[in-house]
């Protein structure tokens, strides 16, 4: 059998489905970890499923690892051979963090990401399906590693009314406030595995939601796990024409720096962005908003702006940045249309908006353009994520 990661996955009929996910997160994890300290937890359950796959699909060959290792990573995005660090991608969406980190010359040792169509996105790119929903892995699962990475989503909730329950073998604390949030998922990882250092990124709201409770009992639940915490509202306006204002939280392990890491966000480089530079030289007229469409959103913002609201399309000036795209965008395009003389606008194609987030061009999108809208939509601008991740870098190297 070849040792090509495509026909791997051709002869053995990889796909993403509800009962295989997690089948195949241990196989590709396996695949990129055979020869490093975390092989334990992957091999056992990789053989497993190898030999399961090799009985469902009747093939002759022996489902033996020799067949299949060392991997040629014929995608766009192998792992890097010489790694200077190791790190985590919780919430990984379609990787746009991890691009940043495996640019810097990190190695990806475990990923999670709930959303079956990212998760095809993901191993287009990286060769590596991920774990499924990360409150059902135990952290005891989870291999070592020097940095967490996490775009945690941030559901409402309230400090009262929470139910005292033992958080990681604790009766009472700030952990205990996070139960039932997804945040909690990240602090209980965090204080089993004691990464050196992890990077958190949420919505710029995150610091004001109900009056600044979420975020207070955030930064004292890291606090209190040991962790030396950093924090700055951050533009991604100043790598990519796009104002996208994300909130991010560097944490530092106090029993290694003692609370005296030399740490500082990166100056963001005075640079104007135009939208017109990521659009696309041909386009698809399947782009251009209908005639109907176009004139419900005038009509919306005509009634919205009577009322004295600001709601309404953006007609973005090409020489210029764009508002910040959303997962909704998918559904009308609102939010960035591009003008066009003599026509409709339109929205942007999936290919700008991978552009409009700072990924190559050298990134598959093998979904539809819907999922394509949603994935960018809620991803990271890489770039962005790149200087942070240096600082970090800088410190724990």
């Amino acid at each position: 059998m070849s040792k090509k990661y495509s026909k791997i996955k051709e002869n053995l009929k990889f796909e993403v489905l509800k009962d295989t996910e997690n089948s195949l997160a241990y196989l590709t994890h396996y695949f990129h970890n055979h020869k490093n300290g975390v092989t334990p937890y992957y091999k056992p359950f990789a053989e497993k499923q190898l030999y399961k796959i090799h009985d469902k699909l009747n093939l002759i060959a022996e489902p033996d690892f020799q067949t299949y290792l060392p991997i040629q990573w014929d995608i766009p995005f192998p792992p890097v051979k010489n790694p200077k660090f190791s790190f985590i991608d919780l919430f990984a969406g379609i990787g746009g963090i991890r691009l940043a980190f495996q640019n810097l010359g990190g190695k990806c040792v475990f990923t999670s990401e709930w959303d079956k169509f990212s998760k095809v996105t993901y191993d287009a790119n990286f060769g590596k399906v991920p774990f499924g929903d990360i409150t059902q892995i135990s952290e005891e699962n989870i291999p070592d590693h020097d940095i967490l990475l996490a775009g945690f989503p941030c559901q409402p909730f309230s400090i009262a009314g929470v139910s005292k329950k033992n958080a990681l073998g604790r009766a009472h604390g700030f952990l205990d406030e996070t139960q039932g949030t997804l945040f909690f998922d990240v602090a209980r990882i965090i204080k089993q595995k004691r990464p050196k250092a992890f990077l958190l990124e949420n919505v710029k709201n995150l610091v004001s939601h109900d009056k600044g409770n979420t975020f207070k009992v955030i930064k004292e639940t890291l606090r209190e796990i040991g962790y030396n915490i950093h924090f700055k509202i951050l533009d991604g306006k100043h790598f990519v024409p796009q104002h996208r204002e994300r909130i991010f939280i560097v944490g530092f392990d106090r029993n290694v720096y003692d609370g005296r890491e030399d740490f500082e966000f990166p100056q963001m480089p005075d640079i104007k962005f135009k939208i017109r530079d990521i659009l696309e030289e041909e386009v698809d007229p399947k782009y251009t908003l209908s005639d109907k469409l176009w004139n419900y959103l005038q009509e919306y913002a005509k009634k919205h702006k009577a009322k004295g609201n600001g709601f309404g399309f953006g007609l973005t000036d090409l020489d210029g940045i764009s508002r910040t795209m959303s997962a909704r965008y998918y559904k009308d395009g609102a939010e960035i249309l591009i003008p066009q003389e003599g026509k409709n606008p339109r929205r942007l194609t999936p290919r700008e908006c991978a552009r409009l987030q700072g990924f190559p061009d050298s990134f598959i999108i093998p979904v539809s353009d819907n999922q394509a809208y949603r994935q960018f939509g809620n991803s990271v601008v890489t770039p962005l994520m790149q200087a942070v991740g240096k600082e970090i870098i800088n410190v724990i190297l």
